[in-house]
């Protein structure tokens, strides 16, 4: 495995631990509205890892085209103006590393072959 898929892969497992830290604890939703929540934050998280288990660059392809939402959510809760920020800075700068990453395990490989 080479040091971009990992990276990727360490991302995309901070951004999956970050999800219910920030859901259940930071910033809990209505009363009711824990368990959808934490379900829409977590599931494609773990889907993206449960194929980079079985395929590595398939799973962190998948994590990538994931990440965008990620990007889309943090970026709008960034000028949400909702306490706390500093959750919404780190989900962008995760989903920003695994796309990134992505890209650079792309141009490792155009290079070496």
């Amino acid at each position: 495995m080479n040091a971009a898929l990992r990276v990727a892969v360490a991302a995309l497992i901070a951004l999956l631990v970050l999800q219910p830290v920030w859901h259940a604890w930071l910033a809990p939703p209505k009363p009711g509205l824990l368990m959808p929540a934490l379900l829409l934050a977590t599931v494609p998280l773990l889907f993206s890892l449960w194929v980079a288990a079985k395929s590595l660059r398939r799973g962190v392809l998948l994590g990538g085209m994931v990440c965008l939402f990620y990007f889309s959510h943090g970026i709008s809760e960034l000028w949400s103006g909702a306490p706390p920020r500093w959750p919404a800075a780190v989900e962008v700068a995760l989903a920003l590393i695994v796309v990134l990453a992505l890209g650079w395990d792309v141009r490792m490989a155009k290079r070496t072959s």
